[in-house]
């Protein structure tokens, strides 16, 4: 079941819809990626410079595939590493931003990819990237830490069921190659 929102990010009105297990086509433009990244039942967020606390992420680079790209941002981040598995999409719709510039670096219609990873490696903190703390939280006390959107908490809600066999990395990186 889809659920949507608006939200305003820096003046900008974006209308983001939840997909849960959504099958991207080669021609959809993915954005970000993020990661509800569990050890021992916990939940890892990290605290962003002048953002708060929210689960590892960003951009994917020219030349990686969504897998390998939040991989090395859950590294970067929060200094862990897990296996992955793909819980669903937002899509980021700017057709109602009345400021949207098509020569911006977004497009008027992108996705941010949502893993779930379960945790097999933690590293030492170091703080060398943008992150400057990682925290274990109890999933219950998410909306009291987390600084995000209404529809963070339906992904968290996803990343906890037991559907985790339903979508194969294998098919999610053959749509990217």
């Amino acid at each position: 079941m889809e659920h949507q929102t608006i939200v305003n990010w820096a003046g900008q009105t974006v209308r983001l819809t939840w997909q849960p297990y959504k099958q991207l086509k080669a021609s959809d433009i993915v954005t970000s990626v993020h990661g509800y990244c569990f050890l021992d039942g916990k939940l890892v967020l990290v605290q962003m410079k002048g953002r708060g606390f929210n689960v590892p992420g960003g951009h994917v680079e020219n030349g990686e595939v969504p897998e390998q790209a939040l991989r090395r941002e859950v590294y970067e981040e929060a200094y862990i590493a897990g296996n992955l598995t793909y819980i669903g999409a937002i899509e980021v719709n700017h057709s109602e931003n009345e400021s949207f510039s098509e020569n911006g670096k977004y497009p008027r219609v992108g996705y941010q990819l949502f893993y779930r990873m379960d945790i097999t490696k933690r590293f030492p903190f170091l703080r060398q990237y943008e992150t400057t703390a990682r925290i274990w939280v109890e999933p219950e006390q998410v909306p009291h830490v987390m600084n995000d959107h209404e529809l963070a908490l339906l992904i968290l809600k996803e990343a906890m069921t037991d559907k985790r066999n339903m979508v194969s990395n294998i098919d999610r990186e053959s749509a990217f190659t």
